[in-house]
């Protein structure tokens, strides 16, 4: 990942933070063809001083044989975006751009055996399921011949993470009166992603003065 500047950059155990909470990303690998990618949902696991991203694939998948224990393999992991138009600021004349905010981890892939697969599977549905506001389903209420053939259709993943990038560009760079006109664009917008990115930037400099808003004790209400 290029960091595009300092203050871009998102400190490792915040960036495995968001990946964790994300949960869903892009797990990219490269053969002799050039590169392959599947979007997965994953698990983020500290065995030791060890972090470990665990997905899984189904089993004619490309990437299960790359994942040979010396190959690398990358998990992009992204969170809300936006375009900001040039007249957007108060200022004339900046680049019109993208906010958005990314997290890259990257390691040697191990494949797991079969007698993984159910271990993952509890493990994955637990951490999903947590998302939603209802009682949690687990794969104990699956009719027991269904959830094997499931199960052994899917090979587990372990990717042993050594790299960790991260980057929140949310023009911290800005000005004090462009910064807040962009917060108060993005607040108004319609697309709910738009809106969750001027949240965050009115955390990052809660001390100013934002439109319809008031910001006390690290929450945010329509004023």
């Amino acid at each position: 990942m290029h960091i595009l500047r300092p203050q871009f950059r998102i400190e490792q155990d915040l960036a495995l933070a968001f990946a964790a909470a994300r949960g869903f990303g892009a797990i990219v690998a490269a053969d002799a063809r050039g590169p392959r990618a599947s979007h997965v949902p994953f698990v983020i696991e500290r065995r030791d001083d060890r972090v470990i991203v665990q997905i899984h694939l189904t089993a004619k998948n490309p990437l299960v044989e790359l994942a040979d224990g010396v190959r690398r393999f990358l998990l992009i992991v992204s969170g809300d975006d936006a375009y900001i138009s040039n007249d957007r600021y108060v200022s004339r004349d900046n680049v019109s751009t993208w906010l958005y905010e990314s997290v890259h981890l990257s390691g040697v892939a191990h494949l797991r055996g079969l007698d993984e697969n159910r271990g993952h599977g509890d493990a994955l549905l637990a951490a999903s399921e947590a998302r939603l506001p209802k009682q949690p389903w687990d794969l104990a209420q699956m009719e027991p011949t269904k959830r094997e053939q499931m199960l052994s259709a899917i090979r587990v993943i372990n990717l042993v993470v050594d790299e960790i990038e991260g980057q929140s560009k949310l023009n911290q760079h800005k000005s004090d009166a462009d910064y807040v006109a962009l917060v108060n664009r993005l607040a108004d917008a319609e697309e709910t992603a738009s809106r969750r990115l001027a949240a965050k930037m009115r955390a990052l400099r809660p001390e100013l003065e934002y439109q319809n808003t008031e910001w006390r004790a690290g929450r945010v209400s329509e004023a």
